[in-house]
């Protein structure tokens, strides 16, 4: 069976309080302990002498006081809180003339054993074990010393519970851990994914650009004698089209020079399989994008701004592809029937919006990474990201990037 989890409410409840709490109830058992309750033809436990004496009541006190204090610490400074907690147990059970330290009194400290394994480094999880089986072996060792009767059984009962408790903080420590590095792994995967796509997409636009670099030369050669003026056309395109190319691979292969060799020798791989001559998606595609994802039942409203011109194919790529993971996660998450894409050419820069008026989750998914790719893209081209929760409901996506100075522009 799975454990049920606890309430999200129950989670926010500082360690300090719970541990309070057990001191509290715990003490509140000792004291029904000694009295006779409905249907009981005699108390559980009999009271000491000084059970009810004005010294018992200030020992009862001053127990408490510590344990409170102990409570309140227990976040900032954990070891020093513990020993107030074992003072107060072994303090509280000098009042009841007991053998050994009772299973009652140890209940916060071992409450507090659990938070400071599962919470703090194991090696103060091991030190606040240590402290609270020597405080047990030394109450033994005192009353054995003195010729005073001790409790065998129950200490070792009480140790078994110390025990206990670290373990099951030790385990949850390791869990969470264990969670953080999956997720960071996972992360870092996600990231590499998306730098491998980045790669293969600039294979696919590389190998489009060399396949009109080859067709417009040999145009010019064909009549670089008898129509030179078209031979000059062609060569200009060629070089238009080569320093364009290259601009955006040096762009590129500076900002992934720190990718890792495994991932370089994948790419290749992948990029000779998806060696092809056609061009890569872009913004051009924006509209038929919008038109699908309509007919699939969420419309896409796109809104143009500024004066519309050819952008560098890296950039051009990235654009739309920020577009289309945030339109994917809106038909996904948003839970709504539309949702609004606004690109807007600025001068030195193209930016990108996409806003839905859904449950404002947009792609802050528990397993997806959308949102890491998205950056990713954008860091690679020195440019700007934010996504989040809109304040009157929904999603933002934006994205803001540099455009070289020698974007052509044309008619929109």
């Amino acid at each position: 069976m799975h454990a049920m989890p606890l309430p999200p409410r129950l989670k926010l409840v500082p360690p300090g309080v719970w541990v309070a709490l057990a001191w509290s109830a715990s003490t509140a058992f000792t004291f029904l302990a000694r009295v006779r309750l409905p249907g009981e033809e005699t108390a559980n436990e009999f009271a000491a002498v000084q059970f009810y004496r004005w010294d018992g009541l200030l020992i009862l006190t001053i127990a408490c006081a510590l344990a409170l204090l102990g409570s309140m610490w227990l976040h900032r400074r954990p070891l020093r809180a513990l020993a107030l907690l074992l003072t107060a147990a072994a303090f509280l059970t000098t009042n009841l003339a007991a053998g050994a330290i009772q299973l009652a009194q140890f209940l916060a400290v071992d409450l507090a054993l659990y938070f400071i394994a599962a919470g703090r480094p194991r090696r103060t999880g091991v030190t606040a074990l240590t402290m609270a089986l020597a405080v047990l072996l030394v109450w033994e060792t005192v009353r054995l010393l003195r010729g005073w009767g001790i409790g065998t059984l129950e200490e070792l009962t009480v140790a078994l519970t110390a025990v206990v408790a670290w373990l099951l903080g030790d385990a949850s420590h390791r869990t969470r851990e264990y969670g953080e590095r999956l997720r960071a792994q996972a992360a870092t995967q996600a990231v590499t994914d998306e730098r491998l796509r980045i790669a293969r997409e600039m294979h696919d636009m590389v190998a489009h650009s060399i396949g009109i670099i080859a067709l417009q030369a040999g145009a010019a050669a064909r009549v670089v004698h008898t129509q030179p003026d078209a031979a000059r056309e062609a060569m200009t395109a060629v070089e238009t089209t080569g320093r364009e190319t290259l601009s955006g691979l040096r762009r590129m292969l500076v900002a992934l020079r720190h990718a890792d060799q495994d991932a370089d020798r994948d790419r290749a791989a992948v990029s000779a399989e998806a060696d092809r001559l056609h061009p890569a998606e872009g913004l051009a595609d924006l509209d038929r994008l919008a038109a699908a994802t309509t007919a699939a039942g969420v419309q896409v409203h796109v809104h143009w701004k500024g004066a519309r011109r050819q952008l560098p194919p890296d950039i051009d790529l990235s654009v739309f592809r920020i577009v289309q993971e945030s339109i994917t996660n809106v038909v996904r998450h948003a839970a709504t029937t539309a949702c609004r894409v606004t690109v807007d050419y600025l001068e030195e820069h193209v930016a990108v919006e996409v806003t839905d008026d859904g449950r404002g989750r947009g792609s802050t998914t528990d397993t997806g990474f959308g949102l890491v790719g998205m950056r990713e893209r954008v860091v690679l081209l020195h440019g700007e990201f934010m996504a989040g929760p809109r304040p009157e409901g929904g999603f933002r996506v934006t994205a803001r990037l540099p455009v070289p100075a020698t974007a052509a522009t044309v008619a929109a």
